[in-house]
Formats: C-alpha cells, structure tokens, sequence
C-alpha cells in the first residue's frame, strides 16, 4: 500500500517522525517495536488509522462545516461548552464508515488477530491526536480509550467513539486555553493486542522523579488488574524508587524506595453488560502483597533507562503485567512534559514559618505551599459550585475536573497516587497537591481555612487555619566555590530528593536514628526478641507493621536501607555519611517495645548511648541490624558512597570494641572502600585525637556535644542558656587542636554543627583552622557557602600579603 495515502498502518512501519499522520502516541509505539525491541523493550503488536483516514470519516458524513458552526456558536455564547461537545459528538457518533476505510479497519483487525492465534482478539483501542505530546503541552487524557473490545463491530464503534472524544468538553477547552485550532487536528486510533493485565498488573512509571525533577530516578507505580485506576487515581498504589546509575552494575538491585499501596478495589473485564471492565475489591491478600517483586522492578527500570536514552528526554510510561503468561510489556510512552522544563539553575523553595494542627495527610505533589477556604466538591456535576481561588477537596479527578482544577489554589484527593490524574494535572498548573489522604472529603467542610503544604517531603499535610510560610527563589549560578567542602545534614528520606540540585559536596551527616523513629517505628530488640514480649497492645502493633515480613527483623533491615539509601542517592558519588543510631535511652524507650529493653536513667545525655550499646549484650544484637543496613545499601544497592561514622565513642578501648564488632557483621573499615569515621564530641576524642586517628578515617566535630562537655553546660538548660557558646575559647581550643592533630595524623576533619549556620565568624574561624568540610542544614547551604569563599579570600589575602 502507497504509506502517502495509507488509512491503516501497522506500528512496527511506524516511527516518531509520523506524529502528523497517526499522533505522538501511535508514533511513539511504533519507534519503540522498531527500535528497542532489542533492548528488551517489549510493546503489544497492533495498527494504526491515520490522520487522512479521520479526514475521510469527517468528509464522508460533511462534519466540517457542522463542527465549524458549533464552534463558532461557542465562540460567540450562543451555546456553552457541554452544549457545543455534546453536539459534535454525537454527529460523529451517528456518522457512517466509508465503505474502503470500513474494510481496512476490519482486514487489520482479523489479520492481528491471526498473528495472536486468536479468532476474536481482546485489543485496547486509544486515542491518539496530531497534536499530542508537544514539548509544551501534554494532551495525555484529553481523550479516550477503549479497553477489553473484541470482534470487527465493536472495533470499529471504538473507533468511531474515539473520533468523538476529540471533542469532549475537556479536550475544547484544553485546546482553546492552548491556542490550538480545533480543525487543524486530527485523530489516530490505536488497536494494539490487549495484555490481560485483568490477571496480573499494570501502571506508570516515569524516569524522573515526578515532584523533584530528579533525574537520576525511576519512579513506578503499580496496581493490580487494568491500569486506568492507576492512571485515574481511583486506587493507592504500590510505589517504587530505583536509582538509575547503578542498573547497569552486575548484581545490584538499587531500588530506593518501595511503599506499599491499599490498592483496595481493582479493574477487570466485565461479563456481560453495557461495560467491558468493572471494578471488584481486592482481597486481603492483594491488598497485602507488593505487586512486582524486585526482579520485575528492576526490569520495568531497564526498560524506562532504555525509552529515556533512545529519547533523549525524560518519558511517561505506561506498562501492563499479563497475568496469563507473566510477560511484561509497555503499551505507552510519551515525553515528560513538567519537570523536563523546569529551570534546572534555579528553584523556588518553600518553607513554613509556623507549624498549626494538623488534620490530615497524603502524597505530597510538587513542592509549594497555599492556603485557602476549602470548597468540597463530591461529584463533577456540581462544579458550578466551585469558587475561584478556593482549595478544591474531592475523592478523585479525572479530565472533566480540569477546568475547575486551573481555578483551585491547592487540590485534596481522598483517592490516588503521585502518576494519578490529579497529580499530573497538578504538577502541570503548578499546584500544590496532596492525593490518597483517605478522607480528606469526610473531615474537610466548605468555607474552612487550611494550608496545604507539599514543602516537607513525599508526605503533604493539611493545617489547620493559615499558616505563615517565606518562598525563596535560588540562583545557583550565583553560587561562589569554594576550597573547603559544604555538605549537607539531611535526616528525613521522603525530602532529600528536594535537594539533588544543590551544589554540594556529599552529606556530611544523615541521622539514623530518624528512618528508626518515624519509618521504623519498632525497637530493634523487640524485632529481634519478639517472641520475650509480654505486651499483647505492643505486639499486636508489631505484627500490624511487619505485615507481609515472615522475619520481622528483615522489616528493619529493609526500611533502614531504602531510607538510608534514598538519601545517599541525592548525593552520589560523593560521599554519604551515615551516623550510626544514637538516640538515648529515654528516647529508645519511647519507640514501639522499646520499654522492655531499655533502662531507666537519671542522665541519659551522659549515659547508655553511641558507642557503648553496640559491644554491649543489651544491644548488640540491634546493632548487628543496622550493619545488615548498611551492608545492604553498600553491597547489593551499590551505593559504595556510603561512610560509617560512630557517636560518642569514649575511649580508644571502645573504638577497638566498636570496629571489632563491625567487622564481625560484615563491616571491616577499608573492605571494599569502606571508611570509617568517629564524632569527636567528647574533649576525650581531642586529647587523644592521634590514638582515634589510627582507627578511623576521620572525624565529624559535633559542636553541639564538644561545648557541652568542654564547658560542664546542659545544652538543653534554659537557666545556663547565656553560657553555652560555641565560639567560647575553651571550645576554639579543641576545635583547633583536632583539626590539627588529625591532619597531622592523615586524617579528614568536618564540621556537622549548626554552629557555622548561625555564627557566620565560626565559619570563618573553622576556615583559618584548616577545616576540610562542613556540613550544614540545606536551607543554610547557600549562606553558608558565601561566608566560607568570603573567608577562604580574606585568608589568601594574608597569605599573600605575608
């Protein structure tokens, strides 16, 4: 067949170069069978109508001029716009097939059905516009798709209805608010061979983090059965991070991040009925289970790696998991059309100047702060209902909501995850979002004042009342460098990803002890000694969390690495230093089980903490948990960035004890690259800094401790506030003689304090010292890098000067 006049074309004669004749979508299924089918990259067999064979439908049944005068009709008030689609569309839906276009339709559909060894094939039919998928404009769920549709009368109805949906209500005003001119596009439709993800899985994945803009992340999410309630945000689904550097090493499995979803109802075919899909629950198992293992994880990563790469952009993609054979296909991929053009030398940080009561949470979309008088909104048909500039609360989106949407100052959802409809129409507006609450729609009222604030990480909160927040634009360009490192503190996994654009020089502290307390949430111990426990509230809350973990220490384990290993990504391949856990005993009783194994001290500050716990029978079997951590994050995530780093270690005996232990669990300093480092926040670590030095590979001062110490003052005592002072000359003194005597035995020497933050002259001080790096809380990054190079050059000035 002459391709200059084909009606009907087969994907694999496809490429992206055809976007004008079968639509970005169409086009984009063909490029990948042609060209990374090798690849691993596997995509349904199907074909293609053109855009001439829309033309030739629309011709047929004389619809120009009739659309044409509709849309005038609008244009000019004379109809509104339900008015105006719901005519046009139902003149398509009532048009004729040419008789020769009829009959390509249906040859192609027996012959794919031939290819599948099927009489009748199940196929998804899709929209696929001329105009879809530009670099400035997403047109993803501007129209319709079809699924479970099977024999030649019913493809060719779902054709006809995708015509149709050309001219929803959504897709006019989507069109009308882009400048495009209504006639100027036409419509492909996809018939591709259905995948019975209504036996297994499906959902979207994209090769950016989807909030951030962080590029080196693959994010999936998954659900069981079909994946429109994946895309239409009608489930929560599971959710996975990969880390994208390290695919390609030989057997590492870096996959950062894995929550797990309620994916409470599922979408399968339908027996009979006007409607070939239905949703059913899912059982408590499903519910349970995550829905790819990690081999499935990795392999969708790869293929997202791979469609990246041949692009040379970021991608939204969709995949299917055919519950019959096990195989796995993607049946989508379309450019991202938010991040990829988001400034990547700048970004507005947001941050809450106050914290009010908070009512509920969800998944946090985007990264900004609004508030507003809430407008609950239960079904599309009262949208008129909505008030500009109000936050919208509802239970889910779909395409119908998106003018109402523009107007809102924030979105709630009771329903959905971060690739649900409403996240991604968020994300393009530039709406804060938070998505999956629950119950945002039962516990929120009209006219109630909130904040909503995506500004704190993957987990949004709605506050009550207006709370105060400061937005901050950040240039990086007017970033100065500087000889001495600046990394960055992080604690909290679910908002590292926020800082990947910094300009630092790795983490200098990541705190263990918060992935325990708010990830976590168990008392190692009571993981490890489960079956001792003689609370039943306690374990009954254990076996709530460690669901789906036969060995409930493998839920420590597990949570601990993906929280740890999250932040070492941002920075990688710089160094991450991880602290060892270092909560107190009063604070280790407070986590869940924590009271049975924890003693009751009258100054836990100076008591049974850091170093002591790890060699001791009252822990060590916890602590031999945290080194399974990070042996996983070194070893099978690949992260080798990853630095170890011991609090308060007393002696040189404890050091010894300390590293002997280590080494029993898999973690020998200077094995495989492994660096070890000591906080010196004891004047013990100062005295004898050349005796720490020859055991580790450098020190991490913690001011905060050292002034507490050196001076006899309880850095928490509102009485003896006046007297704690990090610039203190008994302090300075320590501070420099580590700094000296480290050097002078081959040993590294930073900074984790937030000293330097707050007393700009303790930067200065710590640079005259000869400090290698400190290590500074984000928001102060940038200040703190100015007042190092401001001091590095008055320093070079004496020097010279000298």
């Amino acid at each position: 067949m002459d391709q200059s006049v084909a009606q009907v074309i087969w994907f694999d004669d496809l490429r992206r170069e055809d976007v004008a004749r079968v639509g970005g979508k169409n086009a984009s299924l063909g490029e990948l069978i042609s060209q990374l089918d090798g690849q691993g990259v596997r995509v349904p067999a199907g074909f293609a109508t053109t855009a001439q064979a829309y033309w030739s439908f629309i011709d047929a049944n004389q619809l120009r001029e009739r659309i044409s005068a509709y849309l005038d009709d609008l244009g000019q008030g004379r109809l509104t716009l339900a008015e105006a689609g719901q005519a046009i569309r139902a003149a398509i839906v009532h048009g004729d097939w040419p008789a020769e276009l009829a009959q390509a339709i249906r040859a192609a559909y027996r012959t794919l059905a031939q290819r599948c060894g099927a009489a009748d094939l199940d196929v998804a039919v899709r929209s696929s516009a001329t105009a879809e998928d530009l670099p400035d404009a997403s047109f993803a769920g501007q129209q319709e798709t079809f699924l479970n549709v099977r024999g030649e009368r019913a493809v060719l109805d779902a054709c006809r209805r995708c015509y149709a949906s050309l001219f929803t209500d959504r897709a006019i005003a989507y069109r009308n608010a882009r400048g495009f001119d209504h006639l100027q596009v036409a419509l492909s439709v996809g018939v591709q061979r259905m995948v019975r993800s209504d036996l297994g899985a499906a959902g979207v994945m994209f090769s950016v983090d989807t909030e951030t803009g962080f590029d080196r992340i693959v994010l999936i999410n998954a659900a069981w059965g079909l994946g429109e309630n994946v895309v239409q945000g009608t489930v929560d689904p599971d959710e996975y991070e990969v880390f994208k550097p390290l695919l390609a090493q030989p057997g590492c499995a870096p996959i950062v991040g894995k929550r797990r979803g309620e994916k409470a109802c599922k979408m399968v075919y339908a027996k009979g009925g006007p409607h070939p899909t239905r949703n059913v629950p899912t059982s408590r198992a499903e519910r349970a289970a995550f829905v790819l293992d990690d081999a499935e994880i990795l392999s969708l990563s790869r293929s997202a790696c791979a469609i990246e790469a041949h692009y040379g952009q970021p991608m939204d993609i969709e995949w299917a998991k055919d519950g019959a054979s096990g195989e796995m296909f993607i049946v989508q991929a379309r450019p991202e059309t938010v991040q990829s053009r988001r400034e990547a030398s700048s970004v507005r940080s947001y941050r809450l100047r106050d914290e009010g009561r908070r009512l509920l949470s969800g998944v946090s979309v985007g990264e900004a702060i609004a508030a507003g008088s809430v407008c609950v909104i239960g079904n599309a048909r009262d949208m008129q209902r909505f008030v500009d500039g109000a936050v919208l609360v509802t239970s889910t989106t779909d395409p119908d909501w998106v003018p109402v949407m523009r107007r809102a100052a924030a979105i709630i959802t009771d329903h959905g995850g971060r690739t649900s409809h409403a996240a991604i129409v968020s994300r393009e507006l530039g709406l804060p979002a938070i998505v999956g609450t629950g119950n945002a729609t039962h516990l929120l009222h009209d006219e109630q004042e909130v904040t909503v604030s995506c500004a704190e990480g993957d987990e949004g909160f709605v506050y009550e009342g207006t709370v105060a927040f400061d937005v901050e634009d950040i240039d990086f360009r007017s970033i100065p460098q500087t000889r001495t490192s600046v990394m960055l503190n992080l604690a909290n996994p679910a908002a590292a990803f926020r800082w990947w654009r910094l300009p630092a020089d790795g983490v200098g502290l990541v705190r263990m002890e918060f992935v325990v307390s708010h990830d976590i949430k168990i008392h190692p111990m009571a993981l490890v000694r489960f079956h001792e426990l003689e609370d039943a509230t306690v374990r009954q809350r254990i076996e709530e969390l460690t669901s789906g973990y036969t060995d409930k220490t493998e839920y420590f384990v597990d949570r601990l690495a993906r929280g740890l290993g999250r932040i070492a990504a941002v920075q990688y391949p710089r160094p991450a230093i991880i602290r060892m856990s270092d909560f107190k005993t009063n604070e280790y009783a407070h986590l869940i089980g924590g009271q049975a194994f924890e003693p009751r001290e009258e100054n836990p500050m100076l008591g049974f903490r850091g170093a002591s716990r790890y060699y001791s029978p009252r822990y060590r079997d916890g602590f031999a948990l945290e080194c399974r951590a990070i042996r996983r994050l070194r070893e099978e995530m690949g992260l080798r960035n990853v630095v170890v780093m011991i609090p308060f270690c007393r002696t040189v005996c404890e050091a010894d004890q300390v590293l002997e232990v280590m080494a029993q669990n898999g973690l020998r300093r200077g094995q495989a690259g492994l660096e070890v480092y000591v906080m010196c926040e004891i004047p013990s670590n100062v005295i004898l800094a050349r005796e720490f030095a020859l055991r580790f590979d450098g020190f991490s001062i913690g001011s905060n401790d050292l002034t507490q110490l050196t001076l006899g003052v309880d850095r928490d005592s509102a009485d003896l506030a006046q007297l704690f002072d990090e610039q203190d000359e008994a302090v300075k003194w320590m501070v420099r003689r580590v700094i000296a005597q480290a050097h002078g035995a081959g040993a590294k020497v930073g900074l984790c304090g937030q000293a330097p933050s707050d007393h700009p002259k303790f930067a200065a001080f710590l640079v005259d010292c000869g400090i290698d790096s400190i290590s500074v809380s984000p928001d102060s990054f940038i200040a703190v890098k100015r007042e190092i190079a401001a001091a590095e050059a008055r320093l070079a000035s004496r020097t010279a000067t000298v």
